[in-house]
């Protein structure tokens, strides 16, 4: 089957078929073995890429630039809450729109980047919401095929921590596409909100997947592929001590690996990481709460488990292929 995505925006993996995800999938390896090999291609030349975010959100944009750099594209980084540059969102959309091909977004709202996509006519992608993490999502997925040597429908992932998190629901509606059997292994205040997972598991099982909610640990994590944990903070997150209460028992430490019964498992986090006291929020919370790290302890991060740079080299991959897949041979919507 033919699969063409020219034109596509990506806001959420909701909107695309498990074909489609394997065909990003399968793109993002090819480019990658072309940039390693010294082989790359550039498709995206005389192409103009708009990377739009918010004020605390500039630094999103991870591997973005050089994806299109390497694919011959040009790229602005603007900021929407910057002042009366275009006015409203819907205008600058609009306004953006007759200059660039794409816009990637990366900020708070995803109404936003959804206004966005209504009114820009030209593809936009999420690169990252509160509510999803598409590309960092796709990014992982390529890490997971190439550490485990196996088909993803055979992959086994127990995501530990706020099942709420955008990170959280992204992996699991993509998952529930490709038929992996995913675990989300929370306290219950942090599961994700019963339609979610009523669409997510009724999906899964659509595809011969597995999807379930979980609370006890050893029950979650045991013959895990891959055990994903992510940021328990923000630096503007409220209810910090409440947080690292609940959070405390799901952190990822080595008798989490020695449960699931697996000595291949794989350690992800999707970063950034507060395994030690070297950042600032990390050394907040080691002189407030006494913790040395949160969802992840430095031994693990730092082991031949992780898989963690893995992943971050893997977004600008993921987002190359995404490039390349949706505005390679779409002309100008002027």
């Amino acid at each position: 089957m033919s699969i063409s995505l020219q034109g596509r925006s990506l806001l959420t993996l909701d909107e695309f078929t498990s074909e489609e995800i394997g065909f990003l999938l399968q793109r993002a390896a090819e480019l990658k073995a072309d940039k390693r090999s010294d082989n790359e291609i550039p498709r995206l030349s005389g192409k103009n890429i708009a990377l739009v975010s918010e004020a605390d959100q500039i630094g999103t944009f991870f591997g973005s630039e050089v994806a299109a750099y390497d694919q011959g594209a040009r790229v602005i980084s603007l900021r929407l809450d910057a002042g009366p540059q275009c006015g409203s969102t819907k205008d600058s959309a609009r306004a953006l729109g007759r200059i660039y091909d794409a816009i990637e977004y990366c900020g708070h709202a995803q109404t936003t980047v959804e206004e966005l996509a209504a009114y820009a006519q030209v593809p936009v992608y999420n690169g990252s919401t509160d509510e999803s993490c598409p590309i960092q999502a796709l990014a992982d997925f390529l890490t997971m095929r190439e550490a485990a040597k196996k088909e993803l429908s055979d992959i086994t992932v127990a995501f530990m921590g706020d099942g709420r998190s955008p990170i959280a629901k992204s992996l699991a509606t993509g998952a529930s596409k490709l038929a992996m059997d995913f675990r989300i292994v929370s306290p219950p205040i942090f599961w994700p909100a019963p339609p979610f997972v009523d669409r997510v598991t009724s999906e899964a099982r659509k595809n011969g997947g597995k999807f379930s909610v979980l609370e006890h640990v050893g029950v979650g994590v045991l013959g895990a592929d891959f055990v994903y944990t992510a940021s328990w903070l923000g630096e503007h997150e409220a209810g910090w001590a409440e947080r690292i209460r609940l959070l405390a028992p799901f952190g990822v430490r080595a008798n989490v690996l020695e449960a699931t019964d697996n000595p291949y498992c794989k350690v992800m986090h999707c970063l950034p990481a507060f395994h030690d006291r070297s950042s600032r929020t990390g050394a907040r919370v080691a002189k407030e709460f006494g913790l040395d790290c949160m969802e992840v302890s430095d031994a693990i991060f730092e082991s031949n488990a992780s898989v963690v740079f893995d992943q971050a080299e893997n977004r600008m991959h993921a987002v190359k292929a995404v490039f390349v897949a949706t505005i390679e041979n779409r002309k100008s919507a002027v």
